[in-house]
């Protein structure tokens, strides 16, 4: 009888289900409490890293471009160089006392009079097809850029 009456007066639970349901919620966020702390500060971390690297492939680009410049300029003044010196050459060739001397050795020497000459333009014999209706067809085949005369 004891027990039977230390049953009754057990306070009885209204709705075991909510009950369940808010522990499990208990739970979960406990459990989430435990591990927001390492969530926030990887989370800080990992923004960190991504705008070190950032920096870090930033000036290695900047690096690598400013040693194509240099590459650049150096390569432009060893062009610039070499222009003098052919156009130094071409102005020696090009000279009329170094033109004439070799004019004198070949024996060559002003003309008395001028003469203009008229050559014909020269005459180009065509070689008959065997098989005319391909060679028509092949007229079709060649780009308009070649068949212009």
């Amino acid at each position: 009888m004891i027990a039977a009456r230390s049953y009754e007066r057990s306070p009885r639970i209204a709705n075991p289900r909510t009950v369940r349901a808010a522990t499990a919620r208990r739970m979960g966020r406990a459990s989430r409490a435990r591990y927001a702390t390492l969530v926030r500060m990887l989370a800080v971390l990992l923004c960190i890293l991504f705008l070190l690297m950032g920096y870090v492939v930033l000036t290695s680009s900047r690096t690598g471009l400013s040693y194509a410049v240099a590459r650049a300029d150096a390569q432009r003044e060893a062009l610039q160089e070499e222009t003098m010196r052919l156009d130094d050459r071409i102005a020696a060739l090009r000279s009329d006392d170094r033109l004439a001397e070799l004019a004198a050795r070949l024996g060559m020497r002003q003309p008395q009079r001028f003469a203009v000459v008229r050559e014909d333009e020269p005459r180009i014999a065509r070689a008959g097809s065997h098989f005319r209706l391909l060679s028509s067809l092949a007229g079709f085949l060649v780009p308009a850029v070649a068949a212009r005369p």
